[in-house]
């Protein structure tokens, strides 16, 4: 089940491959995000070398506010640095793709898989130059118009 989706990702990017990862959370930010309460504007994935030096991805700048205000602790960050929870295998294949393509890992969406795992949905991208986004957006009137002019045509 969607829980939250990024609707800037489709338009901002062109995306390439779909991945899910695990993601760890605090109780109380389960909660936030099953209300459906949180934002993806300027969050982004990093990658990062841990102290065995082995690759992890990190969910960074994604605000998840507390689900009761007054219970949740006082040195909580809603920014903080999230851990995606992937495979070795998994993490190797999207590094090098990132270095050698010049791609990106965006967030995507939030999905609920059982009562109470939630997953993150994350996509390679790259950036889309203005003139593509243009051609979306008149795409999309385009289509709206036609979507319109066939409705009054069976009214009629």
């Amino acid at each position: 089940m969607l829980l939250i989706k990024n609707k800037k990702a489709t338009f901002n990017y062109e995306i390439l491959e779909k991945f899910t990862a695990g993601i760890s959370l605090y109780g109380f930010e389960v909660k936030s995000l099953k209300k459906k309460m949180g934002s993806f504007e300027g969050s982004f994935i990093t990658i990062r070398k841990n102290k065995k030096n082995h690759n992890e991805l990190f969910l960074k700048n994604f605000y998840i506010p507390p689900y009761q205000e007054k219970n949740t602790p006082q040195k909580y960050d809603k920014y903080r640095l999230r851990r995606l929870l992937l495979q070795k295998k998994e993490i190797k294949k999207l590094v090098e793709k990132t270095k050698s393509d010049n791609l990106l890992i965006i967030p995507t969406s939030f999905i609920q898989t059982g009562y109470h795992k939630i997953k993150l949905e994350f996509a390679l991208a790259r950036g889309k130059k203005k003139y593509d986004k243009r051609e979306n957006l008149k795409k999309k009137d385009l289509k709206r118009n036609l979507e319109r002019d066939y409705k009054l045509k069976l009214t009629n």
